[in-house]
This record gives structure tokens, sequence and C-alpha cells, in this order.
């Protein structure tokens, strides 16, 4: 799977994760008639989106993406591509955390909250960062993806060639001879 569409998968599984904890903290603050939690994650989540927007106000690859990328094992051959298999070996921690939050909502309402707003923190701040991998790719003519690893091993990445995108400029139009200006 290509690394830049792994991040933007992993960012709309986050803000999905973050909108079924909101709906199952809703439930149970309704079935528990708690109206002073609703109040109090309202005010974290809007935080919490402010927070995600601070830090992913940046264009630029963060600091541990280049490291990454820097990082990635050079191959002449495209990976074997299983996106679901990816997906699921490196992002187990995020449907492991939304499946407990969302069971402890029948416990504690506060808990899938807590856990909605930093899903927010991180798709907001996550937002850019396909496009900023598209763009080293481009700039560079190569193809990142993410390596086969166990689900306990650090995410790698294997560098593919890929074509450069340079930008074409056309010449100026000018006139036939003969014809005035």
């Amino acid at each position: 799977m290509r690394f830049g569409e792994f991040l933007r998968t992993a960012m709309l599984a986050s803000a999905a994760s973050a909108s079924a904890l909101i709906v199952a903290t809703l439930i149970a603050v309704n079935a528990d008639d708690t109206p002073g939690v609703l109040w109090v994650a309202l005010g974290w989540w809007v935080a919490a989106t402010g927070i995600g927007l601070w830090l992913g106000r940046g264009g630029a690859a963060t600091a541990p993406i280049r490291s990454l990328l820097a990082g990635a094992r050079t191959q002449a051959s495209l990976p074997e591509l299983v996106p679901a298999r990816t997906l699921l070996n490196r992002l187990w921690p995020l449907l492991g955390a939304t499946v407990v939050a969302a069971i402890c909502a029948a416990i504690l309402a506060q808990v899938p909250a807590v856990v909605a707003g930093f899903m927010i923190i991180w798709a907001f701040a996550w937002r850019h960062q396909p496009q900023a991998i598209k763009a080293i790719e481009d700039r560079d003519g190569v193809r990142f993806y993410v390596a086969p690893t166990r689900f306990w091993q650090p995410i790698r990445l294997l560098r593919t060639p890929g074509f450069r995108a340079t930008p074409v400029e056309m010449p100026a139009a000018s006139a036939p001879a003969g014809t005035p200006n």
C-alpha cells in the first residue's frame, strides 16, 4: 500500500472513530441523564479541534515522517500489495482503542468522550501529510510503500522508482510574421 494512501486512510479512520465515539458518548449521556458530562465533552472536543488544527497547520512532512522516508529501503520492484492486511496490521491500536472506549461507554460516558477528543486531534494534525508525501514523491521521482512487517514491529517503508513530475513550460505565443501586434 502506498504510504500517502495509508496516511489518508489512517486520518479518515481516526475521524470515523471520533464520530462513532461521539455517538457513543451522546447515547451514554442520554441514558444516564448527565448533561454536565455532555458540556464538558463538548468543550474538550472544541479544544481538541483547535489543538489538532494548530498541530497540523504546516504543509510540510513532520519530523517522524521525514525520518521514515529517509530510512526507506530501496527496492526495484513493487512490494506485495495487500491493503486490507496492511491497514489492519498498522491500525489495530486505533481499532482497539475505539472498541474498548465504546464498551466503556456503558459504565462511564467520559471515557469515549476523552478518546474521541484524541482521535479528533490525530485526524486534524495529520490532514496535510498525504499531500506532503505526494509532493516529495513527485519531486524525487520515487514512490513510498508500507513494507509488510509484523504488527508489533515499527512501520518501515520501501522506496521504488516512480515518475518525476516536472512542470512543462509552454513557449510564449508569438504572432505570425507580417501581422501587426
